[in-house]
């Protein structure tokens, strides 16, 4: 049996510790080349050092420059086209219900487009010839202006209207109509007389608000100011027209007696003083409810001195 020195238990020794030593500092450099990958992984997500408190993504900051850089190399914002109106949405053509919905946030452009004077177009003489237009009107076409406007019922209801009148006075109307519509004063309804083949009566009945329409004053042989195109009917069913024909009462339209009393409370009244009439009379115009012998509560009207100068 061979017996070991204790200098070779010394070597022996000293080899181990060595071999120890070495594996311990390869252990070491294996563990700490771990935390350095997770650490580098976790730079390269979150773009600089990780959160002490969170290992959560952190939010990337821009600077103004690349803000501005990002902004030019964005798609550009959608626009409305010029000339889209983004107010007064119209539900219903203008020969049927007349209905306008308008966004509490409309525009005064959107709302101004809708009140307008164009002349009569062949489109719209077309609307006109041989009803409110007829073959002996003397009124030659050029004279006359048609009026796009908004008007509001008496619930709030916004509706589109339209109206001829004579070129002298379409400023002043489209003036007034336009204010009534801005103080929410109730007009039922707007529309061309020919949609009641120009039926006066019945454009009545149905309290329309209207101007031309070349015919006699009622019970005369007479041009109308209504034929010139210079008198304004404003909600005529409530505010009726009341004469006297050979001793007897006549009230038009028929239906309208209840509304000869003016002192009854009911929609739609025109009285004096109020806005519609202050605006008629501020433009120069006449009403019928002051007139002596009769009473045309609907009715304002060019005086006839003023039309002499116009038409002599």
């Amino acid at each position: 049996m061979k017996i070991k020195t204790k200098a070779e238990k010394g070597i022996k020794i000293g080899a181990l510790l060595i071999f120890i030593g070495m594996s311990l500092l390869w252990t070491g450099c294996g563990l700490q080349g771990s935390e350095n990958e997770t650490g580098s992984q976790i730079e390269s997500r979150s773009g600089g050092k990780p959160d002490e408190r969170s290992s959560e993504k952190l939010p990337e900051i821009q600077t103004d420059d690349e803000h501005m850089k990002n902004m030019e190399t964005a798609a550009p914002m959608q626009t409305e086209p010029a000339g889209t109106e983004t107010g007064p949405e119209i539900e219903e053509g203008i020969n049927g219900e007349m209905n306008i919905n308008v966004d509490s946030a409309d525009s005064e452009i959107s709302v101004e487009s809708q009140f307008y004077i164009t002349g009569i177009s062949d489109e719209i003489f077309t609307r006109i010839q041989g009803k409110s237009y007829k073959d002996d009107c003397t009124l030659p076409r050029e004279d006359l202006r048609y009026l796009h406007v908004l008007h509001k019922d008496i619930d709030g209801k916004v509706h589109e209207g339209e109206m001829i009148v004579n070129v002298h006075i379409a400023e002043d109307v489209l003036t007034i109509l336009r204010t009534l519509y801005e103080n929410d004063y109730p007009i039922e309804k707007i529309r061309l007389v020919d949609e009641y083949d120009a039926d006066d009566e019945r454009s009545m009945e149905d309290n329309n608000s209207s101007s031309f329409n070349y015919r006699l004053i009622s019970g005369t042989t007479k041009i109308s100011k209504h034929g010139m195109g210079l008198a304004v009917d404003i909600n005529t069913f409530y505010n009726p027209y009341v004469r006297t024909v050979d001793g007897e009462r006549v009230v038009e339209p028929a239906g309208a007696e209840g509304y000869t009393d003016r002192e009854a409370d009911f929609p739609y009244k025109i009285v004096k003083g109020d806005l519609c009439y202050e605006l008629f009379i501020q433009h120069g115009f006449e009403w019928g409810g002051e007139w002596k012998t009769k009473k045309d509560y609907q009715h304002f009207e060019v005086p006839t001195a003023k039309m002499n100068e116009w038409y002599p």
